[in-house]
């Protein structure tokens, strides 16, 4: 045994640290939205419209802040909030954001109109299975918030349009925790929603074709690159 650290020299390593007190610390002790954004941050939470929380947002500030992406791409508009913080974090990106839901496109609408002061921001109309084979060019950032069990789907066509140092960032990935649960236990209606997440896993988790991290911020984030040999051989 090593004796510089004994087994309870450390009691802090296996004590899990995102609880409820941890992330009520995140999202009110983090730089809080204001401005218009704050404005559709606040719809959004006095309708129950569901957006990225306040940890995931504080995150993606910094890391487009960091990455100065040129090129954006949403699959699930909803509001347009997220494009909106977007296009707030990547000031000189151009960002094309997709949604099918008629309701979420008129609110959407409304909001880019008001806050897109720039025109950043170019909304999509319709299914992102039949819209993603028709876009063009590269993009630095790909951030997938819509119908889970079409990640997979999704991810062929995002590699292809992803740029060599480009993420691609997929939201709500645990799922409260039912992804640990056999899927003849939970709910019938939410199965296809779990394959698919499984379908994701399996594809990407420990496959030597992509670079992988997943963050514990809000429902849980999935981080994917491309690796140095994919990009140089082209696949």
């Amino acid at each position: 045994m090593v004796l510089t650290y004994k087994r309870t020299s450390n009691p802090m390593m296996n004590r899990p640290v995102v609880k409820k007190e941890i992330v009520d610390f995140m999202r009110e002790r983090q730089t809080q939205i204001t401005g218009p954004l704050k404005n559709v941050e606040t719809f959004a939470h006095e309708n129950n419209i569901p957006i990225i929380p306040h940890e995931t947002v504080v995150y993606f500030q910094l890391l487009l802040d960091l990455m100065k992406p040129k090129r954006i791409l949403e699959i699930g508009t909803a509001i347009g909030f997220s494009a909106l913080m977007m296009a707030e974090a990547a000031s000189e990106a151009e960002i094309i954001t997709i949604d099918r839901n008629p309701e979420m496109i008129a609110l959407a609408k409304e909001n880019l109109a008001t806050y897109d002061t720039k025109k950043q921001i170019t909304l999509l109309e319709g299914d992102a299975a039949e819209l993603l084979p028709s876009l063009e060019g590269e993009f630095d950032f790909i951030f997938m918030d819509s119908a889970k069990s079409k990640y997979v789907e999704f991810l062929p066509k995002a590699m292809e349009l992803l740029s060599e140092n480009g993420v691609i960032i997929m939201d709500d990935i645990f799922q409260g925790g039912e992804i640990l649960i056999p899927i003849m236990e939970i709910k019938r209606n939410q199965r296809a929603l779990e394959r698919g997440l499984r379908r994701l896993f399996d594809e990407v988790l420990d496959n030597p074709k992509y670079h992988t991290s997943i963050l514990p911020l809000g429902d849980g984030v999935l981080m994917i690159k491309k690796r140095e040999h994919e990009i140089q051989t082209g696949i």
